[in-house]
């Protein structure tokens, strides 16, 4: 069967069956089967697929109570705490929202289960899973959602620490596999501050890494991506929980919130180490929060409201640069960076083409950087800067160079983060 993605044959990325680049921008919407009517779930996801998000993450078995607490038509998704017997007119809501999605050119991102149904280490739970029923449950997902365009990430926020819990996760994949016949891709998404490459990466049914860089500013995503990209075997890897648009710093109520240019920054970070795709996050949105709702973690914002935070836009913006130029033949190369890389907030750091016809330099505050230009090929270039802020192009001319030269963006404040773009003039 023809798999609805697959992972390019570099190792690296992910492509559509004809073969062209499949960029994974995600949302976390972990409560969206839960805790969504089909009418709510119809305005966030037509404003995502507006934006231009490629794929929204979402959990079955939710992780705010979710076995329990039922759905806003009445329906816990298990009979009696068994995941062997799902109850119809829970996952017929499900349906909606899968065939919703698709229609709007997105896939979900599907997580069969929040982590604390196998691994109560906090959270409501309860532990429901053994080996045994999860390959019943897992086959069973497979064969209803074999025709639809999904992602499967196992996990959920959880990491295996006894034999039985790697047992549940292997036991779900091969369900999984054996369901949908291998059509579709399947990941695993960690604790924070973890890789599923720590605990599966040689695994022949996990497709591509995720990584959890978690919710403080400016947390050095590009350390973890390089670690994952330079892995053997070659697997495609992203991070698939970076900080959260308006989460409190470290999850603290006196410290401030993540703002959008700590968004930005864990971005392109990422995928300027080598990333695939990213996922976005806000605080208010994961959760659903309302007003008439407990908020986890000081949650503020209406989610209604919060799809307006600007990070969401900025992140379409995102995917539309790297689109711009050749994705397959990607690489990063800090050593196009002849000055200082930076640290923190102001990590410098950059990719080209593999042919050097291209470069992509990331500022993420407005400072002048050195490149090296002997790294690329030909002596002409068209240089650009774009702006992730407003996802608008400043053409700076043409340049005869082919030693280090230095650059100096359209504005310097701390927050004017700026991309800049090298183009051999002969392509």
């Amino acid at each position: 069967m023809t798999r609805s993605l697959a992972v390019h044959h570099g190792g690296r990325f992910l492509v559509r069956p004809e073969g062209t680049p499949f960029l994974y921008l995600g949302d976390t919407a972990w409560e969206l089967f839960h805790r969504l009517t089909r009418e709510e779930a119809e305005i966030y996801l037509r404003d995502r697929a507006a934006k231009g998000f490629s794929v929204i993450q979402a959990v079955v078995l939710a992780e705010l109570d979710g076995l329990r607490i039922p759905n806003r038509y009445g329906a816990i998704p298990l009979q009696d705490l068994d995941p062997t017997r799902p109850v119809e007119a829970y996952f017929e809501h499900v349906d909606w929202i899968v065939h919703r999605a698709n229609e709007l050119g997105m896939f979900i991102g599907m997580l069969p289960t929040w982590g604390d149904k196998w691994n109560r280490r906090w959270g409501f739970g309860p532990e429901v899973f053994s080996p045994a029923n999860a390959a019943v449950y897992g086959n069973w997902l497979g064969r209803r959602y074999r025709a639809a365009d999904i992602i499967w990430i196992l996990g959920g926020d959880r990491v295996p620490e006894t034999a039985e819990q790697y047992a549940i996760i292997r036991a779900m994949a091969e369900g999984i596999r054996s369901g949908d016949g291998g059509r579709h891709l399947i990941t695993f998404h960690p604790h924070g501050q973890r890789s599923s490459a720590m605990y599966f990466h040689h695994e022949a049914w996990l497709d591509f890494n995720m990584l959890q860089s978690g919710h403080t500013r400016d947390r050095d995503n590009y350390r973890s991506v390089a670690e994952d990209y330079a892995r053997d075997p070659i697997k495609p890897c992203m991070d698939a929980e970076p900080g959260y648009e308006n989460h409190p710093h470290a999850f603290r109520a006196d410290t401030g919130r993540l703002e959008a240019v700590h968004v930005r920054r864990s971005a392109y970070w990422a995928m300027l180490a080598g990333a695939h795709g990213h996922t976005y996050g806000c605080h208010d949105i994961w959760q659903m929060w309302q007003p008439d709702r407990t908020p986890i973690t000081f949650a503020d914002t209406p989610w209604q409201q919060a799809l307006g935070f600007a990070g969401a836009t900025q992140m379409g913006h995102m995917r539309r640069l790297f689109e711009s130029r050749p994705m397959l033949t990607r690489i990063p190369d800090q050593q196009l960076i002849a000055s200082e890389i930076g640290e923190g907030a102001q990590h410098v750091c950059a990719a080209r083409d593999e042919a050097g016809s291209y470069a992509f330099v990331y500022l993420p505050a407005g400072r002048p950087v050195a490149v090296d230009l002997a790294r690329l090929a030909g002596s002409h270039y068209a240089v650009h800067w774009y702006d992730p802020r407003s996802g608008t192009w400043h053409a700076a001319g043409v340049l005869e160079q082919t030693g280090i030269c230095t650059f100096t963006p359209p504005s310097a404040a701390d927050a004017d983060d700026w991309v800049l773009v090298l183009d051999q003039v002969a392509t």
